[in-house]
C-alpha cells in the first residue's frame, strides 16, 4: 500500500464518517426520507453523468442489474433512510458506531453463512468488536438514548451488511460509475413515496441547512464512492476495507467537534474497542483469502 492510497483511504474514511454530522444537521430542519430522496436524485443523475463521459454503458449484465436493485434498496433506501429518521432522536456520534460495526457483521457473515476462513484473530476481533458495542449501548440507555432510534440504526447496518456482499455482483464486469449513479436512482425512486406517505412536510430554511445538505450530496454521496472505487481497483477490497477500522474513533470526534456531542468515559472505551475489533477481523481477512481488484483479477 503506497503513500497514496493511504491518504486516499484516509481521505474515505474522513467523508464516510463525515455523512453523520451532515444528516444530523439535516433532519433537525427537513423532513429525513424526502430530503434523502432529493439527494440521490441529484446525485444519482451527476454520476450517470460522470460515467456517460467516461465512456460507460448503462446496458449492464442481469447480475449488475441485479446486485444493482439490490445495492440501491438495501443501502440506499434501507441503511440511509433508517438512518436518517433514527437521527431525528439519537445522536450523530450514536449512529455512527453502530454502523460502524458493518465490517464486523460482513465478517461474521461471511464466516457463518459464506464458509468463509476466519482466523482465530479475527475470532477475537469479532468478540471485542461486538462487547465494545455492548459498552456503548449500555452507558447510551443508561443515559436516555432513543430505543426506537436505536432499533432503526440496527436494522440500517444490516442492511447495509447485506448491500455490501452484494457489492461484489455489481462491480464485477466494469460500469462501476454507472452502477453508482444507478444503484443511487434506484434509492431515490424508492425514497419518495415513503417520503411522501411518512413525512412531515416542513422545511426550516437556513444557510446550515443548504450547506449540509450540498456537503452530503456532493461529499459522501458522490466523492467518497469515487475515492472507494479508485482505492479498490489499486490495492483490492480487503485491504481497501481495512481503512473502515477509523469510522468509529472519526464520527464520533466529527460530531462532538462540529456538534458538540458529549462524549463519555465508556463511549471512549467501547470505541477503541470497537476499533481494535474491527482491524483485526480485517488483517484476518487479508491473511486468509487471496487479494483481487474490483475487476476481479
Amino acid at each position: 500500500m503506497d503513500i497514496r492510497a493511504i491518504l486516499m483511504g484516509l481521505a474515505f474514511a474522513v467523508m464516510w464518517s463525515s455523512a453523520f454530522t451532515s444528516a444530523r444537521i439535516i433532519v433537525a430542519d427537513a423532513p429525513p426520507l424526502l430530503a434523502l430522496a432529493f439527494r440521490f436524485a441529484l446525485s444519482g443523475a451527476f454520476a450517470v453523468l460522470i460515467a456517460r463521459w467516461m465512456g460507460q454503458s448503462w446496458n449492464l449484465t442481469s447480475s449488475q442489474w441485479r446486485a444493482t436493485i439490490l445495492f440501491g434498496v438495501c443501502q440506499n433506501a434501507l441503511y440511509l433512510g433508517l438512518n436518517f429518521v433514527a437521527m431525528q432522536s439519537i445522536e450523530a456520534s450514536l449512529a455512527a458506531i453502530i454502523a460502524s460495526t458493518m465490517p464486523l457483521l460482513v465478517g461474521l457473515a461471511g464466516w457463518v453463512f459464506a464458509g468463509q476462513k476466519l482466523s482465530p484473530l479475527g475470532v477475537v476481533g469479532l468478540i471485542a468488536g461486538f462487547i465494545g458495542v455492548v459498552i456503548i449501548m449500555g452507558a447510551r440507555l443508561g443515559g436516555g438514548a432513543d430505543l426506537f432510534g436505536i432499533g432503526l440504526c440496527i436494522l440500517g447496518v444490516i442492511s447495509l451488511t447485506v448491500a455490501t456482499m452484494a457489492l461484489k455482483n455489481a462491480s464485477s464486469g466494469g460500469n462501476f460509475m454507472m452502477v453508482v449513479g444507478l444503484q443511487m436512482l434506484v434509492g431515490s425512486a424508492v425514497l419518495w413515496p415513503a417520503g411522501l406517505l411518512l413525512d412531515t412536510f416542513e422545511i426550516t430554511m437556513s444557510v446550515k441547512l443548504v450547506l449540509a445538505f450540498l456537503y452530503t450530496t456532493l461529499v459522501p454521496g458522490l466523492a467518497a464512492t469515487l475515492v472507494w472505487f479508485w482505492l479498490v481497483n489499486r490495492i483490492g477490497a480487503v485491504k481497501a476495507a481495512t481503512f473502515h477500522f477509523l469510522n468509529p474513533f472519526l464520527g464520533v470526534a466529527i460530531a462532538a467537534l462540529i456538534l458538540s456531542e458529549g462524549l463519555g468515559v465508556m463511549d471512549v472505551v467501547g470505541v477503541l474497542i470497537i476499533t481494535g475489533g474491527i482491524l483485526a477481523v480485517q488483517l484476518s481477512r487479508q491473511s486468509v483469502r487471496p487479494e483481487t481488484n474490483a475487476t476481479g483479477k
